[in-house]
């Protein structure tokens, strides 16, 4: 297979393609796939960024949320960062997760979720982001008062870890949507 270009000349590798230390981790991303995401391809360029994401995107789903909050928190970085890829790739995501799609257009259209606690983890990782860290002892009270701890705060900064590595790679490969996930295209 042939390596794709994109945006800056930002290749999509194949497992064939892809730097021999990024091998093993795209056939990482096929097994637990069925396919190397675009993404994926592309952050092969730099096996330890690949390696990285996959690390951090493991410790991420096993944290201390659920597959709800674990939406929250993935699509709420993804719509403030404005991603054209990983809003629909988690969409996709999300509905394999079995997620109320009432929370996954909420979070698409910027909307306040259904449900308070949700509410507020949306709106502490959104203040997170657009603060870089710098949030208040009033929001993190408010976050406490919604039934979180100190776990939770600091999980939001390792989810926040790994979209700022999928989200800053896409906006400067625009990389392409992948065909399982093009339905679920977003506009900002």
């Amino acid at each position: 297979m042939n390596t794709t270009n994109t945006g800056e000349n930002l290749q999509i590798h194949t497992i064939e393609t892809a730097p021999e230390k990024s091998k093993s981790l795209l056939e990482q991303s096929n097994k637990s796939n069925g396919f190397v995401p675009n993404l994926h391809g592309v952050l092969a360029e730099a096996p330890g960024l690949l390696e990285a994401y996959q690390n951090i995107h493991e410790l991420f789903v096993n944290s201390s949320f659920n597959n709800d909050e674990i939406t929250v928190v993935w699509q709420t970085i993804n719509v403030e960062h404005e991603c054209h890829y990983c809003v629909p790739a988690h969409t996709a995501i999300a509905k394999m997760m079995k997620v109320d799609d009432e929370i996954t257009e909420a979070l698409r259209n910027k909307t306040e979720l259904p449900m308070q606690k949700l509410e507020a983890l949306r709106k502490m990782t959104l203040s997170m982001v657009r603060n870089r860290g710098n949030v208040s002892k009033e929001e993190i009270q408010a976050f406490y008062n919604a039934d979180f701890n100190q776990r939770h705060l600091l999980e939001i900064i390792l989810g926040i870890s790994q979209k700022t590595i999928s989200n800053y790679t896409n906006h400067i490969a625009e990389t392409p949507l992948d065909k399982g996930f093009e339905k679920y295209a977003w506009n900002k």
